[in-house]
Formats: structure tokens, sequence, C-alpha cells
């Protein structure tokens, strides 16, 4: 039997053990050869209203355990996703469409993020307080409960486990909503790493589905806080669903972000920066850089080395071949991404390389000359297209990167550090990369964006988990009751 074992999972979802769905199944699609690698359990509203419940029930005593047994626990997890990578970086490759590389960085950040949450469970969660009266005044950090986590499926493993790793160590209950589109590769291999870590039965629920589970899961009473990841349209309707109910919801949403080349910038390693930005994971990323914005004097050659880097990447299958970029996750994905080719192309900007595809395989592609008001300019394409246009003054860039309704993330490329610190200064983004591109995550820091990216950093580091994951309590003691006037 294999770890990911399909006949564990068919037609089940995950509450502890394996249950049948209630709303049935789904297959499990391999986007490279459109092939049914199995069947994974559909959770419907009932399955979501039933896992909620029990995990309200059982949180109290997993709270209760010592921290630091929740913090073994998440350290065996963080082993199991090394001792089990290439199964699961299998299923990444085939479901997900990912390169073996990503694929790899996936299950690394997997194991990290458990390391970094086991660390979690230990820290100081309170503070001694100033007090006018005879007594013992602090504020302590308590568990919120249940934590409704929805992830999507460009980045399943990482934007899964990097909130039901710390919710769990701080003493939560999760109800986990992984796409359907990665059933397996986001969502039973989380469940399968913590059945086999010894986590208590009934304190994750993992529930793949689609926007009928999704809004259930925002919806239910038992359920305070909503950790969710996706796109900034779907992520409207989770906040504004969230605050009719006086809910908690953390966003972290899409992103436009910008890549600045300034003209005292090395080409050849900014070609290679804007390349890996733009292209890795096809484009499917939410820190892609959608805009690379190039100082006139050098944005011709620059055209000329970004196309050529585009113009040499392999695409195709990922489980079959040595290839850069493999295939979009879906034909709905690709056909938003050439029509956004094609309008921009038809508003003014020169397709310098790519513009095509064999069926999900979209070619990298690269438009020069774009105006701001050409759609794959102004849109997040998700998909592997670089628009290239440009500025001549730092103040033009910062007003050209500032000009976005996203925040997420702004990558500078320059030989003065000091003129890239002065840019970011006057851009609004969560997350800044001076002489590095706009792709990065590690467990130990804090994610997340501002604008229409998200509600800032929720993710990653310490304080940024504690804030999410826990609400503040005010306890005051005193050794005899207080005396008062009536």
């Amino acid at each position: 039997m294999t770890f990911l074992d399909p006949k564990v999972w068919t037609g089940s979802i995950f509450d502890g053990s394996w249950t049948v769905s209630r709303a049935g199944d789904a297959p499990v699609v391999e986007p490279a050869t459109g092939a049914e690698l199995g069947r994974a359990g559909t959770a419907g509203a009932e399955d979501v209203a039933a896992a909620a419940l029990r995990a309200r029930q059982e949180q109290r005593a997993w709270a209760a355990t010592p921290y630091e047994e929740r913090a073994a626990l998440l350290r065996r997890a963080g082993r199991l996703f090394e001792e089990h990578a290439q199964e699961i970086q299998d299923w990444i490759v085939r479901e997900s469409g990912g390169v073996p590389g990503k694929a790899g960085f996936e299950t690394h950040v997997a194991a990290q993020e458990c390391y970094e949450a086991a660390a979690l469970a230990s820290q100081p969660l309170g503070e001694v307080l100033p007090t006018s009266k005879k007594r013992l005044s602090f504020a302590r950090r308590v568990p919120v409960g249940v934590v409704g986590v929805i992830a999507p499926f460009n980045f399943p493993l990482i934007l899964g486990i990097r909130s039901v790793a710390p919710a769990l160590a701080l003493g939560n209950a999760v109800v986990f909503k992984p796409d359907q589109r990665t059933a397996v590769c986001g969502g039973y291999a989380i469940a399968r790493v913590f059945e086999e870590a010894g986590l208590p039965p009934g304190l994750l629920h993992v529930l793949p589905g689609g926007a009928e589970a999704g809004q259930a899961l925002v919806a239910d009473p038992n359920i305070p806080v909503i950790s969710f990841t996706g796109s900034t349209a779907a992520g409207r309707k989770v906040g504004e669903a969230g605050a009719r109910l006086l809910k908690r919801v953390h966003l972290e949403l899409g992103g436009n972000s910008a890549l600045v080349v300034f003209d005292d910038a090395d080409l050849g390693l900014a070609a290679s920066a804007g390349a890996w930005a733009t292209f890795f994971h096809q484009g499917q990323i939410c820190m892609t850089s959608g805009r690379h914005l190039v100082h006139e004097a050098v944005a011709e050659e620059y055209v000329e080395r970004l196309a050529a880097k585009a113009d040499g990447l392999p695409v195709g299958d990922p489980a079959t071949g040595q290839v850069a970029l493999g295939p979009l996750i879906d034909a709905h994905q690709r056909d938003r991404v050439h029509r956004l080719v094609t309008e921009s192309v038809t508003a003014g900007a020169r397709l310098a390389t790519g513009g095509t595809y064999e069926g999900l395989f979209y070619r990298p592609t690269v438009l020069a000359e774009v105006p701001v008001a050409a759609p794959a300019y102004a849109e997040e394409v998700f998909g592997p297209v670089a628009p290239v246009t440009t500025f001549s003054t730092l103040e033009e860039a910062a007003a050209l990167a500032a000009d976005s309704e996203y925040g997420l993330s702004l990558g500078i490329l320059t030989s003065d550090v000091m003129k890239g610190l002065a840019l970011a200064d006057l851009v609004p983004t969560g997350i800044v990369h001076i002489n590095d591109q706009t792709v990065d995550d590690e467990a130990v820091a804090p994610f997340g964006g501002v604008g229409a990216s998200g509600t800032g950093s929720r993710f990653g580091g310490t304080g940024a988990n504690v804030d999410a994951f826990t609400e503040t309590q005010w306890v005051t003691m005193q050794g005899d009751i207080a005396a008062y006037p009536f």
C-alpha cells in the first residue's frame, strides 16, 4: 500500500478517519494528458456542517493538551513530508502540472511549515499589564476554536499547510477545503500526514469541494475564523459573507506584481530573473511578475534577452520529460490567458514571442511596448505572459508600480540598492525584494499583500500566525472578592 493509496480516499473525505462523502465524488484529472488518475470524495454543505460540529467538540481537549505533545506531533508531520516527499511530488507533478523542481519546493516548504509550527506551540502567548488595583492583570492569547481553511490549486500543498499547521499547533481544530482540482496533492496528502503523525480524530477535516462547500464553510456558526487563499474576486465574496457574520477573515488574494529594471542593472541577470518571475509554474502564482517596468534606455535589449529566454524554454508534460513549463490547470484558464494576450496585441502591444498553445500547453510569451490600459498589463493574467513597458525616472517607475489595485510583491533590479529602497518607499506593497524577482516564500517570513491583494500579512512568522489563529483575552486575578458600594 502506498502512502497516498487511491483505495483509501476514493469517494471519501477525511475527518480523522475516512468517511464516504454525502455529495459523491469527482475525477482527479491530469491536465497534461486529460487522463483520470482516480476519484476523490466531494464535500457538500452537509459534510461541512458535520465536520465543523465535530471539530468544535474535539477542540477543547486538544487546546488543553500539553504544548510538548502538540509540538512533537507537528515535528512528526514535518518528518513525514520529508519521508514521503517523492510520492507527494509525483502527485503534484501529475495533478497540478508542476515541474519536478516546483514539486520539490512544495514538499520542502511543507515540512518547514510543520517545523516552524511546532516551535509556535511553546511561544510565550501573553504579557503582564499594569493595573491601578491590587491584582494581577495580564493579556493572553487563546485558540480561536475552529479555523476554516480554503486553499487554491496552484501551490496546493504549501497554500494549505501554511494555515493548517500553525492553526493546529496553537490549539485549534481545522476544517480544510482544498481545491477539487488538486484534491490529492493539496488535500489528502495533508490528511495522510497528520493521520500518520497521530493527530487525534476529529481535529482535522479535509473536504475537497467547490463553491457550495466553500460557502457552507464560511457561513458555518461553529467556524469563527476563515483563512482564505485564492482569487480577488472570490476573496471579496468570502470577505463580504464573513463580515455579515462578524467573523475574522484572513484573505491572501491575487496580484499583478511589478518587476522594475533600472538602466544600471546587469541585463543578463535581469532577464533571467524576469523569465523566472513570469514563467515559473506557467505564471500561475499570485506573486508572478505581471508587469515588467524597464528603463527606456535598456528596454529594447531587455525585451530581446527575455524573448530569447522564453524561446529556449521547453514546454510539455512534466511527468514524462525535462521541461521548464507544464500545462495550465484547465481549458478555462488557457482561454482566458490567450484572450488577454490577443486583446493586448489589438490594443497596441507588440508580440515579441509566444502567444500560441497546444492543448493546455501555452508558450512563454513576451509582449513589448505594452500600453498601460492593455488587458495583459492591467489585469492579473495568471499565465506565462510578460508585458513590458518603459519608464524614464524613478518617480515615473514608482507611479507605474503603484498604479494598480493590487499590492502583493515588488521586485527591484539595480546596482544601487539605496535607490531600490527609495523606490520601495513609494509603492504600497506587502513584499519587496531588492535585486531579486517577485516570487519567494519562506515559512519564517510574514506573507501577505495590501489593497486587492488581501488583508496584510496573515501567514508565516510567529507574530502573523499568532495574530491569525488566536484571540486576545484580558484576565485579572485578586485574592479577595472586590467590594462595591451597592
